[in-house]
């Protein structure tokens, strides 16, 4: 689209400065347009190493302004609901001088953090945003960030931004009565976030969306099901095993965060429970868990291939990884690799594909709260893993993340972020859009 131009993109705003996150709605839409971002928006690119052009965009039409950067805006201005009746996006006006693909391109670049920013700027940049038009385009180029979020309080769920480094807190769940209680699962697809809760009549799932950041009713499974491995990839997303209606299932389905549909597929070879799920060399695998009679612990593994439909078993690949008795596998995927944290050695490990076998790297931190591994999460966030954990301090949760880029190094944790909050983390879902 730009051939060899590379895109820089700098916000100089209120928003970049800004250290509490947040802040109530009136606050946020009452700074007055000295700290609007349409006076704020700079968008450069470079030739060849060199900088041609410095763009100041200034639109003196927007009625909305905000100084916060808080992802948690509700509603984004009421003056810009009418910009699109049928929820077709506007873009035949966005930056004027620079034309209409170049604009859209340098938005693609901007850390998705100063979107609901953007959204302010003019009805077409809100059209853009508020029907995921950016985050279709984003996915087309390939360009992909990491949010991470995680409930460390009962409906409550604090987010973290990793361009930032800050946190923020998006609306709590509704107050149904099973998702008061910790057991429930989670999985971030797309622009949303399901939640999986089990009432003692049925199944219910609720449904986050960063369009509207808010929480609706999602989807029912084919087949509900609770204590299932799953993954997702894009706006897609595979679970599989799990306990249903009439004990443990070896059913999948698929997910379509766009369409909002469920796609039943091929049964595993296993039926199993408290299993994981993640995707490498773009295959999706369920690993671990435990079998259908007198709770067999599995050590085998199984792989999906997407292009042929098939299940492939693979013996041992659990094998030396807590589960069964405690918590699912904590395993997560960096480069096409895969890790795992042994909580009760407190190691971190990486499988060698070639032997079939799990070599340990080192530690992972040590001071968090966990109970067979519950409360502990283990994620991957582009090139890093992350360990999320709570802790009580002076009477009160912490919540801590750290991170590593893996190496041939040991592993050298660093603390991203902490929070005043729970200390146990019941949910984590990194969303990757």
């Amino acid at each position: 689209m730009l051939g060899d131009r590379h895109v820089i993109l700098a916000i100089d705003s209120a928003t970049s400065s800004s250290s509490t996150p947040d802040l109530t709605p009136s606050e946020k839409h009452t700074s007055g347009s000295s700290n609007c971002v349409t006076g704020s928006l700079q968008v450069a690119w470079e030739h060849r190493g060199q900088v041609d052009a410095l763009v100041n965009c200034y639109s003196k039409k927007n009625k909305v302004c905000t100084g916060s950067g808080n992802p948690a805006i509700e509603g984004w201005g009421s003056e810009m609901e009418d910009a699109d009746q049928n929820g077709e996006v506007n873009t035949s006006e966005l930056i004027g001088g620079i034309g209409r693909e170049l604009a859209i391109s340098c938005l693609l670049r901007l850390p998705r953090s100063y979107y609901y920013d953007v959204a302010c700027v003019n009805r077409s940049f809100y059209s853009l945003v508020r029907y995921g038009e950016l985050y279709r385009l984003r996915r087309e180029a390939q360009i992909v960030e990491q949010m991470i979020y995680c409930s460390c309080n009962v409906l409550e769920w604090d987010g973290f931004d990793l361009c930032r480094q800050r946190w923020f807190s998006i609306p709590s769940m509704p107050p149904i009565e099973c998702f008061t209680l910790a057991d429930k699962e989670s999985l971030a697809v797309g622009t949303n976030i399901l939640v999986f809760g089990r009432r003692v009549e049925a199944h219910v799932v609720l449904r986050y969306s960063l369009l509207t950041n808010s929480w609706t009713t999602g989807e029912m499974m084919n087949t509900p099901r609770c204590l299932f491995g799953s993954a997702s990839f894009g706006e897609k997303a595979i679970v599989a095993g799990g306990i249903g209606e009439n004990g443990t299932l070896s059913s999948a389905e698929l997910y379509d965060s766009e369409m909002q549909t469920w796609t039943t597929l091929p049964n595993m070879n296993r039926a199993r429970q408290m299993c994981s799920g993640f995707f490498m060399d773009g295959k999706f695998y369920v690993i671990g868990g435990k079998a259908e009679r007198h709770n067999e612990i599995l050590s085998c593994a199984e792989e999906f291939d997407l292009e042929n439909g098939t299940w492939r078993l693979i013996p041992d690949m659990a094998r030396g990884l807590n589960g069964g008795s405690g918590a699912p596998p904590l395993v997560a995927v960096v480069n096409n690799e895969l890790y795992a944290a042994d909580y009760a050695s407190k190691e971190v490990r990486k499988y060698d594909k070639e032997n079939n076998a799990w070599i340990t790297l080192g530690s992972l931190p040590g001071r968090y709260t966990s109970v067979h591994g519950w409360g502990l999460a283990f994620r991957s966030c582009g090139d890093m893993l992350i360990v999320i954990g709570g802790m009580s301090v002076g009477g009160s949760g912490v919540i801590e993340i750290c991170s590593w880029v893996p190496n041939n190094g040991l592993p050298d944790w660093k603390i991203i972020g902490t929070r005043h909050s729970g200390s146990f983390v019941y949910n984590c879902a990194v969303m990757s859009c």
